[in-house]
């Protein structure tokens, strides 16, 4: 395996996690990059199985949270009012994402344009949002109507084009239904704990025949990289959201989305 392969698997990992969680689309990063670094996968599979060390990274976060959650589960109202909330919201994407998987992954996925044009889009969504003078009603996750639970959960299935963002879909509606900034970002990422574990297997499953032991290292690679970087932002992105809200994501898409126009312009 050539070091140059390991170097990108490593750079890819780390974009991976240090944009899995903030609104700006790690999938549609990771595609960009691999796009311009001429990196390919074996049935683009790396770009999605690596989401596992990001997956891990925030349940070693909230671990004490979820094993505390499960303890109560089986005798405590809201606790199971929080946990059928999150199937809930988790349901309208994964159906949508088994459905279109193969358009997802043949087509979408391999459309760069439209992943710089979505970042932009979402950018001057996301910042016109964080301008508004919403008055959120709803700060605790795990008290939200069982409404707001599917109402968020139908704004995800946005994330299924690849430059929206998962988490900036979630927090964008749920800004919008009534969610504080905090709340908004909290119950994105435990909405992320199905969706990615969710997605990792079914593309597991569906690429079984395709990979082989030669692509272990590199998925390994990315997945280290990847746990490492989320764990250091998940661990302060809630506490940033809340004293400076998302407009620093909003602008960072338009950024990476104008230059991507740019470079595909210029190199193709």
């Amino acid at each position: 395996m050539e070091s140059q392969t390991i170097v990108e698997a490593l750079l890819l990992g780390l974009l991976e996690g240090l944009t899995e969680f903030i609104p700006v689309s790690s999938t549609g990063h990771i595609l960009l990059a691999g796009h311009f670094l001429g990196f390919e996968s074996t049935g683009k599979a790396f770009e999605i199985l690596i989401q596992l060390g990001a997956i891990l990274a925030i349940l070693g976060v909230y671990f004490r949270r979820l094993w505390q959650m499960l303890l109560d589960l089986p005798h405590d109202r809201l606790t199971r009012h929080f946990v059928i909330g999150i199937l809930i919201a988790f349901l309208p994407a994964a159906f949508l994402g088994v459905v279109a998987h193969d358009f997802i992954k043949t087509v979408l996925f391999e459309s760069p344009r439209l992943i710089c044009i979505m970042l932009i889009i979402g950018g001057v969504v996301l910042l016109a949002v964080d301008r508004m003078n919403l008055k959120p009603v709803y700060r605790d996750v795990e008290r939200f109507p069982t409404r707001l639970y599917l109402q968020i959960g139908l704004f995800q299935c946005l994330s299924l084009i690849p430059g929206t963002s998962r988490s900036g879909s979630t927090i964008v509606g749920a800004l919008l239904l009534g969610v504080d900034k905090r709340a908004a970002a909290e119950f994105s990422f435990f909405l992320a704990m199905p969706t990615m574990v969710g997605a990792f297997a079914y593309d597991l499953f569906k690429n079984r025949n395709v990979l082989t032991s030669a692509d272990l290292p590199i998925i390994a690679v990315g997945f280290i990289a990847a746990f490492v970087s989320a764990l250091v932002v998940v661990r302060f992105l809630l506490d940033y959201v809340s004293r400076k809200g998302y407009s620093l994501f909003g602008w960072w898409r338009l950024v990476v989305g104008i230059v991507g126009l740019v470079a595909l312009t210029i190199w193709g």
